[in-house]
């Protein structure tokens, strides 16, 4: 396993162009008191490069979405009695992803025991790429061993805590003291896994390489900017790049934005929207400098 020191290159857009060449990305998120997890998530696609978005969210809740957001579509889903996705919902999403390139599952989901049923056969019976976030982890972790089942390409997005619980190690503590021997271990023998492992210096392994991630700041340590990053993830894996590319060029530019967003407001009053907000300025940046 070799450590990866440069970025890839965003490339120009050509003239002859339209939505589809960029990527159709499904997100599944939100819950009841948790609309803004799947708002930041399906916003920052877009905001990455994604060509079209389409969030799917509990039906009860889909007015709330649909009047926070413009440019993402949204598709209303089953749901549980406490507005949570629900399993009567399994073969709608399976047969509605095939019209998408990439699914991103996780954000705001709520921790619902048949919620976390749906995600886990979700992750067994999509054939898409998934990029696995927040709640969707907190699903893995009550049965990690479904990861070795599962065949197509994922991204796995934990902070510490959700490593250690997918890991079954005590606490948060344990994965920060030994970060790439924890994320080295845990992408072994799995050639369809792309690790992100959140936190000061973000590390983005697969079994092959890793690199250690220079952006970013201690205010971006607010809710929802998990979510934002998610979504820019998936985005870039729409846009064909590879899962170890998309994963890091996510990241990246996630802390560049993170940066931007902190000169302006500070770290203390830095919210996600404000990293959400300063992505086309990353974005533009970025084209001056490709390296780490």
């Amino acid at each position: 396993m070799h450590e990866v020191k440069t970025l890839p290159k965003i490339a120009d857009r050509k003239p002859d162009t339209h939505k589809g060449d960029y990527g159709r990305i499904l997100v599944l998120a939100g819950s009841c008191g948790m609309t803004g997890a799947a708002c930041l998530c399906s916003s920052a696609a877009l905001r990455a490069g994604a060509g079209l978005v389409t969030l799917g969210i509990p039906e009860s809740l889909h007015g709330i979405v649909a009047s926070k957001l413009t440019c993402v579509m949204t598709h209303p889903l089953p749901e549980t009695h406490v507005k949570t996705l629900s399993e009567l919902g399994r073969q709608d999403i399976l047969d509605f992803s095939e019209l998408f390139d990439v699914v991103a599952i996780g954000p705001g989901l709520s921790q619902h025991l048949e919620t976390k049923r749906l995600v886990l056969w979700l992750l067994q019976s999509l054939n898409r790429p998934v990029v696995l976030d927040a709640d969707g982890i907190n699903a893995l972790a009550d049965n990690p061993a479904i990861l070795d089942k599962i065949k197509k390409q994922i991204i796995l997005t934990p902070h510490p805590g959700e490593m250690a619980r997918i890991l079954g190690v005590p606490s948060p503590q344990e994965i920060q003291s030994k970060r790439l021997d924890i994320s080295r271990m845990f992408v072994k023998g799995r050639d369809n896994v792309t690790l992100v492992l959140k936190g000061h210096q973000t590390i983005v392994m697969n079994e092959e390489k890793f690199s250690i991630n220079k952006t970013g700041n201690p205010g971006m340590a607010t809710a929802g900017a998990g979510d934002v990053l998610t979504g820019m993830i998936a985005a870039f894996l729409g846009q064909n790049y590879t899962p170890f590319d998309a994963a890091q060029l996510g990241v990246y530019l996630h802390g560049l934005a993170g940066d931007l967003a902190a000169q302006e407001v500070g770290e203390i009053s830095l919210l996600a929207t404000d990293v959400l907000n300063k992505l086309p300025k990353a974005f533009l940046a970025y084209r001056e400098n490709t390296c780490l």
